[in-house]
């Protein structure tokens, strides 16, 4: 269930694009983006605007199922020229977010997950969105913040997408277990920002808590949330880890879906 106002979601969607394509001008699109090794920037682009338009009709068609790539209008941008490819991006967030703004929270649609909803497609994009940015502004080497009610959220709608994972019966997120051993989250500049991950015999589970545990990842919040996305390494000199580093490093291998 989303926990945050179903508007902000929407609001994030534009202004994180607007973020990321400010981090697009003027930088070589052929450069690999170290945190998807696969892509380079314009297939994150690519990416992350086809996401959008194909959430967007989703939502405008009240989809019950899947719907295709090749039945979502603009699925790709025309060609290669860099303003054509910012200029689908905006469009393509905008009316995602017009979409979803019309639509509310409480619209049934299909959806891969455990919620079929609207709500759960707008903080989807949301989320989806802000993590990509990361990967653009690393790239790029630009500045990235990120609201701390979001990059909180974006954690926990993590944690809920690798549970979804393992009961789907990922493979690697299968591994999850292990009764006895735990993780904290603990952000220095956001009181309350904290979680307690632990383990058991057939899976895990999490909740808001300042406890001791087998291993801490302490830290700003967003780069707590990037470390948890795998977006910044658990060795950077901007978190720090006390007690066991083998056992987070097992989570962010096996914390994965897709």
């Amino acid at each position: 269930m989303s926990s945050l106002a179903h508007d902000l979601y929407c609001d994030e969607i534009i202004a994180r694009t607007d973020a990321l394509r400010a981090a697009l001008l003027g930088v070589d699109l052929g450069a690999t983006v170290p945190t998807c090794p696969d892509w380079t920037l314009r297939d994150l682009a690519v990416h992350l605007g086809g996401a959008h338009r194909w959430v967007g009709e989703i939502v405008r068609t009240r989809a019950t199922e899947a719907v295709p790539p090749e039945r979502v209008p603009e699925f790709t941008p025309g060609n290669d020229d860099p303003a054509v490819l910012d200029a689908w991006l905006a469009d393509g967030a905008a009316r995602t977010a017009e979409a979803l703004r019309a639509a509310g929270p409480d619209e049934e649609v299909w959806s891969w997950a455990w919620e079929r909803s609207t709500g759960f497609w707008a903080r989807r994009m949301a989320h989806e969105t802000i993590v990509h940015h990361a990967d653009a502004a690393l790239t790029a080497k630009t500045g990235y913040e990120v609201a701390p009610e979001l990059a909180a959220d974006t954690i926990e709608e993590w944690l809920e997408i690798v549970a979804f994972a393992r009961a789907a019966g990922d493979e690697r997120a299968a591994g999850l277990t292990g009764a006895g051993r735990s993780i904290h989250l603990h952000a220095t500049d956001a009181p309350g920002a904290e979680w307690l991950i632990e383990f058991g015999e057939d899976g895990f589970a999490w909740r808001r808590a300042h406890e001791k545990a087998t291993v801490a990842l302490r830290g700003p919040l967003t780069d707590i949330m990037l470390v948890f996305n795998r977006r910044l390494a658990a060795d950077s000199d901007r978190v720090e880890v006390l007690g066991d580093a083998k056992l987070l490093d097992f989570w962010l291998g096996h914390s994965v879906f897709g």
